[in-house]
C-alpha cells in the first residue's frame, strides 16, 4: 500500500508538483467525485479518463459534504482516497475540503476534467453542479469531457450488498422500494412548493458552549471547565421556519423577542432571508436563550441553563400579537404553532387559531420548564398534530399504556385527522382517521444531537398533512427528515429541498 500511499496529496501542495508536470508539456485530467464504493463502473471511467493525457488527478469530496444522505459516506475520506490511488490509471489523490468540486478545479487547472456519461446533459443534473464545474473548468483553461461505459450506482450496490440498517429496518425499505420511486417521493416534494405557510411560536436562541475539564474545585466539590468555544443558532420557531423555508412556497413568522437589541438583531440575522418575519417585542421579558455546556471531546450535554421569563405575556402585549396573527392567517394554507409553552402562546390565542385557521398543525413542547402544566389538550381542533411519545402518554398521564392505542385515542378525542408521533430510535407512528397506523423506523446512522430533530420533523409532516402526502411516504420523508437533523449539532443547518432529494435517492437505489 506504500505506492498508493504516496499518490494522496494535500491540493496546495499538488497544485505545485502539476505547474511542474505542466511546464514539462503534461496534460492534467481531473476527475471528481465521491467514490464510496470503488466498482468496475469507476475503473473504467478512471481508465478512459487516463488515455485522455498523460496524468489523472482523483478528487474526493470530504466525508461532511457527502450529499447522499445522512447513512453516507460508507467510507471515510481516508479509505476512499487509498481506494481510489490503488488503481493503476491514477497519478494522484486528493481530498476536497469544499462542498464542490469548484475550488479543486480552480486550485488544480487541469487541461480536461472528466464526468461520467450521466452529466452529458446538465438538464438533468437537480444540483445544477455540472453547468457551475463547466464554466469553472472554461475559466481555467480547461475543457470538459465525458466517459461512455458500464455504469453501476455505489448507492444500490451499498444498499444490496453492505447495509446500514438492522434487518427490520432493510426489510421494510425493500417493501418501499417495490411501492414508491425517487421520482413520485419528489413530485411530492414539489407540490408543497404551492404552500403558503405560517409559523406562530417562541423565538429561541440556542447556545452550545464547548468546555473542558480541569477537575475538581480546590475547596469545594464542584467539576471545574475551561470554556472552549461559544456558538449561537436561531430555535424555536425560528428553526421551524428556516427549515420550511426550502420546502415551503412562502414562509411568514410571528413572534416575540425581549427588549434586548443583540438580540433581534441575532433572530432576524440567522433567518433565512425569504422569510417574511414579524417581531414583536416581549417588553419585560427578555429573549429566550436556552445554554447547554457540552464536553468538547466526547460532545456529552453537561447542563442547561434558560434565560426567560416563563409567564403569560401582559393583556396589551397579547392583544398585540393576537392582531399580527390575525393579519397573517387569511393567506396562509396552514398554520403551524410550535407552542414551547413558556407563556407566548394564551388559551385564548389558540381558540383564535381554531376558528381562523384553514388548517391547523401544532405541537406542545414538553421541556424542563413546564413538564406536567403544558400538554396538547389546548388545541382540541387541530388539523394535525406532531409529538413525542413523552408528550403523547404526558396528555394522558400513561407511562405504560400502549403507544398506538394512545394515539388514536387523541386523535379521535381532538377530532384530529392525522396525528403524528416520534420515537428516538423506534422512528415514528403514524395515524390517520380512515387508513389506521402507519409505522416507519428510524433511519438515522449516525446521532450528533437530538435537539431540534423534532422541529425539523414537525415543519415538513405539516406541510405533507396539508397536502395529502400518502401515509406511508409521509412517515418515510418525517424519518429522513429526522436523520438529517441529528446528523448535525442543534439547529446549525435548516432542512434544504435538494439534500432531502438526495437522501431519498439514495435510499430508494
Amino acid at each position: 500500500m506504500a505506492e498508493a500511499a504516496e499518490k494522496i496529496r494535500e491540493l496546495s501542495e499538488l497544485a505545485v508538483d502539476l505547474g511542474r508536470l505542466r511546464a514539462a508539456g503534461k496534460r492534467i485530467v481531473h476527475a471528481h467525485g465521491v467514490y464510496d464504493l470503488l466498482h468496475p463502473g469507476h475503473m473504467r471511467h478512471l481508465e478512459s479518463a487516463k488515455r485522455m493525457g498523460d496524468i489523472l488527478v482523483v478528487t474526493l469530496t470530504e466525508d461532511r459534504f457527502v450529499n447522499k444522505g445522512p447513512h453516507r459516506p460508507a467510507f471515510p475520506a481516508e479509505l476512499r482516497a487509498e481506494s481510489v490511488a490503488a488503481l493503476a490509471a491514477v497519478d494522484y489523490v486528493a481530498i476536497s475540503r469544499s462542498p464542490l468540486s469548484l475550488d479543486a478545479i480552480r486550485t488544480l487547472k487541469p487541461d480536461i476534467y472528466v464526468k461520467g456519461a450521466d452529466y452529458r446533459d446538465p438538464e438533468k443534473d437537480a444540483t445544477g453542479g455540472i453547468t457551475k464545474e463547466m464554466e469553472v473548468v472554461a475559466a481555467v483553461g480547461g475543457e470538459v469531457a465525458f466517459t461512455d461505459d458500464i455504469a453501476f450506482s455505489s448507492s444500490s450496490l451499498l444498499n444490496r450488498h453492505l447495509p446500514f440498517f438492522s434487518r427490520e429496518t432493510t426489510r421494510w425499505l425493500d417493501d418501499f422500494r417495490r411501492s414508491h420511486r425517487a421520482d413520485e417521493i419528489a413530485g411530492h416534494l414539489d407540490a408543497l412548493r404551492g404552500l403558503r405557510v405560517l409559523v406562530v411560536g417562541e423565538a429561541i436562541v440556542d447556545e452550545y458552549v464547548s468546555c473542558e475539564a480541569l477537575g475538581k474545585s480546590g475547596k469545594e466539590p464542584i467539576l471545574a471547565m475551561r470554556e472552549c468555544l461559544a456558538e449561537a443558532y436561531a430555535g424555536g420557531a425560528l428553526a421551524i421556519a428556516n427549515h420550511l423555508a426550502d420546502i415551503a412556497g412562502e414562509v411568514r413568522l410571528v413572534t416575540c423577542t425581549g427588549p434586548e437589541r443583540e438580540r433581534a438583531t441575532f433572530v432576524r440575522d440567522h433567518l433565512r432571508p425569504e422569510i417574511g418575519a414579524t417581531l414583536l417585542e416581549w417588553q419585560d421579558a427578555p429573549t429566550i436563550v436556552k445554554r447547554r455546556y457540552v464536553d468538547r471531546y466526547f460532545g456529552t450535554k453537561l447542563l442547561e441553563v434558560y434565560r426567560m421569563k416563563d409567564a403569560p405575556l401582559r393583556a396589551r402585549e397579547a392583544a398585540a400579537f393576537a392582531d399580527a396573527v390575525a393579519r397573517e392567517v387569511a393567506d396562509a394554507h396552514v398554520v403551524l404553532v410550535a407552542d414551547y409553552g413558556h407563556g407566548l402562546l394564551s388559551p385564548a390565542l389558540a381558540e383564535q387559531l381554531a376558528t381562523t385557521a384553514r388548517f391547523l398543525a401544532a405541537n406542545t413542547q414538553l421541556n424542563a420548564a413546564n413538564t406536567g402544566f403544558h400538554t396538547i389538550w389546548k388545541y382540541p381542533c387541530a388539523d394535525f398534530v406532531c409529538l413525542h411519545e413523552g408528550e403523547l402518554r404526558l396528555a394522558f398521564r400513561s407511562r405504560t399504556d400502549d403507544v398506538r392505542e394512545l394515539a388514536a385515542e387523541l386523535a379521535r378525542r381532538l377530532g384530529t385527522r392525522r396525528l403524528m408521533v416520534t420515537r428516538g430510535s423506534n422512528g415514528t407512528l403514524l395515524y390517520e382517521r380512515d387508513g389506521g397506523l402507519v409505522d416507519t423506523p428510524a433511519l438515522a446512522t449516525r446521532v450528533v444531537d437530538r435537539v431540534g430533530a423534532g422541529d425539523a420533523v414537525l415543519a415538513l409532516t405539516s406541510l405533507c398533512a396539508v397536502a395529502d402526502v400518502p401515509p406511508d411516504v409521509t412517515g418515510f420523508l418525517a424519518n429522513v427528515a429526522g436523520a438529517d437533523a441529528v446528523a448535525s449539532v442543534g439547529n446549525s443547518r435548516a432542512l434544504e429541498r435538494l439534500r432531502l432529494q438526495r437522501s431519498v435517492e439514495s435510499l430508494l437505489k
